[in-house]
């Protein structure tokens, strides 16, 4: 089996007719669906949150089959994950795609679960502790994107689960959980 990194490939990977958009819908059906699991499951493993349309990203060619990604394909893939609600464009280009392995709910109770097993139910912590800090080292949190983040706070904010304040710049902006 083929590895890219630490990153087990799937076997369809080196199977060169699924670097090119199917005209048989069952066929092309089958494959984005394939292709979807594929990014999703890279982008957790490897923490990649944002992949460019254009932009050289490593599952989009195979050199040992000889074979990329057109851009309608890598289009067509991105696409079928936005529609899930599993990614999001982040220009009006469509050219630079956030992708949520997890959705913004399932990223608030990553949060909820982190406050609760470090004892932080009425804590104070910057956002960027809770990105980079010790508390979150070793979690899924740890590196997370701050759009993401952020998105997931103010969920948890709208619930009443904490209150977010602004400090002097981003850096300093804070949480206070009250669960």
């Amino acid at each position: 089996m083929q590895k890219l990194g630490d990153f087990k490939l799937p076997h369809f990977f080196n199977y060169p007719p699924y670097f090119t958009l199917q005209p048989v819908r069952d066929t092309r059906d089958k494959q984005v669906q394939l292709w979807k699991e594929l990014i999703l499951d890279y982008c957790r493993t490897q923490k990649i949150f944002v992949v460019g349309l254009e932009e050289d990203f490593p599952l989009f060619s195979n050199p040992v089959v000889e074979r990329s990604l057109s851009h309608e394909a890598r289009e067509a893939f991105l696409l079928a994950l936005v529609s899930e609600g599993r990614a999001e464009w982040l220009d009006k280009g469509h050219r630079k795609c956030l992708i949520l392995w997890h959705r913004i709910q399932e990223w608030a109770d990553i949060i909820l679960s982190f406050v609760k097993d470090n004892g932080l139910e009425d804590s104070v912590m910057t956002v960027e502790e809770i990105r980079s800090g010790a508390e979150s080292r070793g979690t899924e949190l740890h590196g997370i994107d701050r759009t993401i983040l952020m998105r997931a706070l103010r969920l948890l904010e709208q619930k009443g689960k904490l209150a977010i304040f602004k400090g002097t710049s981003t850096d300093d902006e804070g949480v206070k959980f009250s669960l």
